[in-house]
């Protein structure tokens, strides 16, 4: 089958490349000449000729990249070929680029594609939304991309046009949650100190234990390239997909504790002096007394202000909100 890829980075070229693998006929474009396999977007839908339907998958970051690049599609392709986007774009924006590409009678899939940078050996799990049709259309596509084995363990029509996306959308929230509550555990057991092997810790559960997983693994493989995780920064980007799942969660009223908790400490991460938390320290010496931090503070006997595992905040002295010196 041939098959046009829009976007060969980390996870668009290894898809091209297993795709070939499979025996499919993929003409690949990138901004980047050096990965490229054609010079145009015309030079694409052009290699694609024969083609019955025209196929070409999106892997673009998400909103205006993907908006401007289906949109020049829709005046490339015509009836009956497929548009597939399977970069990160909102569920809500998914209705939209369909509505520009129906009127022409060229479908559209919505395709949430998770595995990161191990899929090209492994398959991807994919979740797409769209019509049974093209669905069905681009089945072989999907088969070549997805995991070994069953296909309802590696894919799933997820629903109409959006659900792909909006079915990642809670995948990737729910990786939050774990993510956190693995780093939780890390961090408790590296403060204890008659813990002394706590990458074992980790090691002992990757088999037979009800917490184990692939991102419990990568935790294993993380501990082991980098000893007590040394010198890595907290510093924690967001994708923006946990910010989607948590509104989603509060437009539908589901409550959703873990997964807020787990995106708040990530914007905590990026923080070298918390605005919240300084009002908490100025509140406590507002009506308790309490000396305002900073590097000493008068603590509870045996009370432990920073396990040993973990850094302390570099603030110098001990003052009082409007104590400071002004230039």
């Amino acid at each position: 089958m041939k098959i046009g890829m829009i976007g060969l980075g980390r996870m668009g070229g290894n898809m091209r490349e297993r795709l070939r693998r499979a025996g499919h006929e993929v003409y690949g474009f990138d901004l980047d000449p050096a990965h490229r396999d054609v010079d145009s977007l015309e030079a694409l839908v052009e290699a694609l000729e024969g083609g019955d339907p025209r196929v070409v998958w999106v892997m673009v970051p998400h909103g205006d990249p993907t908006r401007s690049t289906v949109v020049a599609l829709g005046e490339l392709l015509s009836e009956g070929d497929l548009v597939i986007e399977g970069g990160n774009s909102k569920f809500t924006e998914d209705a939209e680029l369909d509505a520009l590409l129906a009127p022409k009678g060229i479908g559209y899939v919505d395709c949430g594609v998770s595995g990161g940078i191990w899929g090209l050996e492994n398959g991807y799990g994919l979740m797409a939304g769209g019509r049974e049709e093209d669905i069905e259309k681009a089945m072989p596509i999907f088969d070549a991309l997805r995991p070994e084995g069953p296909r309802e363990e590696g894919f799933v029509h997820a629903g109409d046009v959006g659900a792909g996306h909006y079915a990642k959308m809670v995948h990737n929230g729910i990786e939050y949650g774990l993510m956190h509550a693995y780093a939780e555990g890390y961090e408790l057991l590296a403060a204890k100190d008659i813990v002394k092997d706590v990458q074992g810790c980790f090691q002992a559960w990757s088999r037979g234990t009800v917490v184990r997983s692939w991102l419990l693994d990568l935790a294993v493989k993380a501990l082991d390239e980098t000893p007590e995780l040394e010198g890595i920064s907290e510093y924690t980007t967001d994708s923006g997909e946990g910010r989607w799942t948590l509104e989603e969660g509060i437009e539908m009223a589901v409550p959703m504790p873990v997964l807020a908790a787990a995106l708040f400490a990530r914007f905590a991460s990026r923080q070298e002096n918390s605005p919240a938390m300084q009002m908490v320290a100025a509140l406590r010496g507002q009506f308790g007394g309490h000396k305002v931090k900073m590097l000493e503070a008068d603590l509870d006997e045996g009370q432990v202000e920073v396990h040993h595992g973990a850094e302390p905040k570099q603030d110098e002295g001990e003052q009082r909100p409007g104590d400071q010196d002004h230039d």
